[in-house]
């Protein structure tokens, strides 16, 4: 069975954070090949001990929000742990452990909101985002909006239709063809330090 700390080592020492959102070919499969049974473990229940302390609830959501869309890119199973990071995201904060952790740190906490489909969610993360990570959160704090702005839109991320196979509505296919969240950053980066 995994070793939680292997997970922190591994995302928060050996990957520069440029890294964290690039993915690549070579990251991904060296995620698949490091981790691929502690994502297995996880969907299987038995890494819930990993969510009873502040480091190991902080792997668990790593594995299950940002390791899986590595692991997995382009494919359902890239979001098929969301729901298991979401629920070990409310648990963490509720015991405060978030802020246990440095500001840069923290949005691994804050990510899971962000990822959900649900618009209470997405609001939920632009206001932690603003009061928990007020010294380094602008970038993630305009990504944060950016996806708050999608669902607002369209009530799910359309670039992830395809692998969820889901129909795109006329809309998310115009969206889709004209680069619609890079233009969302560059639209809302103006404002990005209030919600």
């Amino acid at each position: 069975m995994a070793d939680y700390r292997a997970v922190l080592e591994f995302w928060l020492q050996e990957l520069e954070p440029k890294n964290w959102y690039q993915g690549g070919d070579a990251l991904d499969a060296d995620c698949r090949d490091r981790f691929g049974g502690a994502w297995d473990d996880l969907v299987a229940g038995r890494l819930e001990r990993w969510r009873t302390c502040p480091d190991g609830a902080l792997a668990y959501i790593l594995v299950a929000d940002q390791l899986s869309r590595n692991m997995h890119r382009g494919k359902a199973e890239a979001f098929a742990t969301d729901r298991l990071a979401r629920a070990a995201t409310i648990h963490a904060m509720g015991r405060g452990w978030d802020q246990q952790f440095p500001e840069e740190t923290r949005q691994f906490f804050y990510l899971p909101l962000e990822h959900s489909e649900s618009l209470q969610d997405q609001a939920r993360a632009v206001r932690l985002i603003l009061t928990r990570m007020p010294e380094n959160g602008s970038n993630t704090l305009l990504h944060a909006r950016a996806h708050r702005a999608i669902i607002r839109s369209f009530g799910r991320f359309p670039a992830r239709n395809a692998a969820l196979g889901r129909i795109n509505s006329a809309a998310e296919e115009a969206y889709l063809a004209s680069n619609g969240y890079a233009q969302l950053l560059k639209d809302l980066a103006p404002q990005s330090e209030s919600a």
